[in-house]
């Protein structure tokens, strides 16, 4: 039975019993155990949880109408009945699907939630340039033949304690060094490690962008699969959250904008710009790293200097997709992706990929191209209409030989102005460590956090924020009712740790549960990062 707040706010005893007590100053807020600032898929999967461990007592404070956080669907173009279609803003594929052993558990909730996806063939690709179709796929292979190599020097940086270096650097060491005024070698480059990351190899980690990479799919399958369910991808999201939330759950407070968090060792209290307010026991902050680095919430007190460190220390990446639709689909339909290499810009609207392909949504005529980073940025600045001349200059430049129209429809998000997200996700920089990353995820009293940016091995994926939601949630849990939390076979009990001072280097003996590494990437089982 489900009971509600109002009901229980007071007098709600928990296994060690504890009750929820509001703080002096705080008698005329709502009083809840566990407040989840959030309703992505960590604050979404913390609340779950929390219900697995029979605490149902907390409440989600969620900004935007609707759950799901940067899973984000919206309405585009028409289809032949006159209805839109349905495209991803956010998060849109599956990554790492494909493993007989270990499951990727966005991909069990995908296949439990019937989720529309198709195969993304990363193999069906044409690269062109300026002058039209120009073969430059042989460097596709010479790029992922110098990547195998660096990446098992990669592991060996991680497992021997050796000093981290830039992904630039790793990359060349391994035999991968592009002229600056190679354009079609650059676009390759940026096809293999900014589309992925966010950010260019001058600036991401060496050691931890590939041990992500190799965590993801060497563990749970080398597939990517692209979302195409016109319920949208947030609907496995919103599926797990009606196993515990009923119909108008009291519990769930949409359009709450969170201005103030105070916090100590007694509990938190959570202001809205409405006037209301949260008391609770512990909080579990989902908020992106690109909130916590916009100072749009106040901390009171300001969270402490070593974890306002991390904070600024992680990068917080934009990816922006720009959809376009035409009266007919003038590419062509037997290919997934088009690599343009721009002759004088690095990641001038490089990736082009077709949704009228075989598998996916054939006959709408719609395209997409992916900018990130400062070009993400550049075109935020700018208006819809000159970021759609500048594209269709570049298509004209691909298809010389067709006469490429005015879309019928255009539309691109503007992620870092959105007040709840400030990007897309997060990066991990070069030069930093597992244990600047753990501070990163530490709890700051009874406030915890929790998200895509808090995973050291899944940082950028949506697993990533799975992992950690069900995390905090079990070790608050775990907390309240005065145990240990059992994280992947491991004991975790109490609070987690943060280190102060730091060192340039994380001892191997630092990779463990508690600190958000899988144990397996270290002993020399098939998902180290070595391999």
């Amino acid at each position: 039975m489900k009971l509600s707040i109002s009901a229980i706010a007071a007098t709600v005893q928990l296994c060690a019993g504890y009750v929820a007590q509001p703080r002096s100053n705080d008698a005329k807020c709502d009083s809840t155990t566990v407040a989840i600032l959030g309703g992505g898929m960590a604050g979404i999967t913390a609340a779950q949880a929390l219900t697995n461990a029979s605490i149902h007592d907390f409440v989600i404070l969620e900004y935007r109408d609707e759950i799901g956080g940067r899973v984000r669907k919206t309405n585009f173009g028409k289809q032949e009945n006159g209805d839109p279609f349905v495209i991803e803003f956010g998060a849109n594929w599956l990554q790492g699907v494909g493993s007989e052993t270990t499951e990727n558990p966005v991909w069990t909730l995908a296949k439990k939630y019937d989720l529309i996806n198709h195969y993304s063939n990363y193999s069906s690709i044409r690269t062109y340039n300026e002058t039209g179709a120009v073969d430059y796929t042989h460097l596709l292979d010479e790029y992922e033949d110098k990547y195998e190599l660096a990446a098992q020097e990669a592991g060996t940086i991680l497992t021997q304690n050796l000093q981290d270096m830039t992904a630039r650097s790793g990359l060349s060491l391994a035999g991968w060094k592009p002229s600056k005024s190679d354009m079609a070698a650059q676009a390759v480059e940026w096809w293999e490690w900014d589309w992925e990351d966010a950010f260019s190899p001058e600036t991401s980690s060496f050691v931890f962008g590939a041990a992500g990479e190799n965590l993801t799919f060497n563990q749970f399958g080398e597939d990517n699969n692209l979302v195409m369910d016109p319920r949208g991808y947030a609907q496995i999201i919103k599926g797990e959250a009606s196993t515990f939330l009923e119909e108008n759950d009291n519990r769930l407070r949409l359009n709450t904008q969170i201005t103030d968090v105070e916090y100590n060792d007694n509990g938190v209290t959570i202001h809205n710009s409405d006037g209301s307010c949260v008391s609770a026991a512990y909080a579990i902050c989902t908020f992106s790293l690109g909130v916590l680095q916009s100072e749009a919430v106040k901390f009171q007190p300001e969270l402490p200097h070593w974890k306002q460190t991390a904070i600024e220390k992680f990068n917080m990446g934009t990816y922006t997709k720009i959809f376009m639709q035409f009266d007919e689909t003038f590419w062509p339909t037997d290919t997934e992706y088009f690599l343009y290499a721009s002759p004088t810009r690095r990641g001038y609207y490089p990736v082009w990929q077709s949704l009228s392909t075989e598998g996916f949504l054939p006959g709408s005529n719609i395209i997409f191209v992916t900018v990130v980073s400062e070009e993400a940025y550049r075109v935020e600045r700018q208006s819809n209409e000159e970021t759609k001349q500048e594209m269709l200059e570049v298509l004209r430049e691909m298809f010389p030989d067709v006469d490429v129209p005015e879309p019928t429809a255009f539309i691109y998000p503007r992620w870092t102005e959105e007040p709840w997200a400030h990007g897309s996700y997060s990066n991990w920089p070069a030069g930093t460590t597992l244990e600047m990353h753990q501070n990163l995820r530490a709890n700051a009293d009874r406030l915890w956090f929790a998200g895509e940016a808090t995973s050291a091995p899944y940082f950028g994926f949506l697993h990533g924020a799975w992992f950690e939601g069900r995390d905090a949630g079990e070790q608050v849990a775990a907390l309240l009712q005065d145990r240990c939390a059992n994280l992947e076979g491991s004991e975790s009990c109490g609070a987690r740790d943060h280190y102060n001072p730091l060192h340039g280097t994380s001892p191997v003996d630092d990779y463990t549960i508690a600190n958000g590494w899988p144990v397996s990437s270290i002993d020399g089982s098939s998902t180290s990062s070595s391999e």
